[in-house]
């Protein structure tokens, strides 16, 4: 398994990025996908995920309605849409696929 994001950067509160999440090394079209995140000294938070045909999507209560998970099975890719950012978002964020997750990029919100 392998996933590899990108599409971190910083940005002013009420801004907005796009992840995106390259996988390989399994089948990607059959599997549920997720974005975790880290904040500076806190543990891993669930964010959001999306079944494999994207019929289900789900959001943390954090981000729903900011957020839109979203995928592409022709190019094996995950997204994740982030939309009026707040501070409370700065975290690393991760692409994840059962118990294996990519190296993160860094999202931070400030002004």
């Amino acid at each position: 398994v392998q996933l590899v994001e990108s599409g971190g950067g910083s940005v002013q509160p009420g801004g907005s990025l796009r992840h995106s999440c390259a996988a390989s090394g399994f089948t990607f079209s059959s599997a549920t996908m997720k974005w975790v995140r880290q904040a500076p000294g806190k543990g891993l938070e669930w964010v959001s995920d999306i079944s494999p045909r994207s019929a289900f999507r789900n959001y943390a209560n954090s981000v729903e309605g900011r957020f839109t998970i979203s995928r592409d099975n022709a190019d094996n890719t995950l997204y994740l849409q982030m939309n009026s950012l707040k501070p409370k978002d700065t975290a690393v964020y991760y692409c994840a696929y059962a118990s294996s997750r990519g190296q993160g990029t860094q999202v931070t919100v400030s002004s």
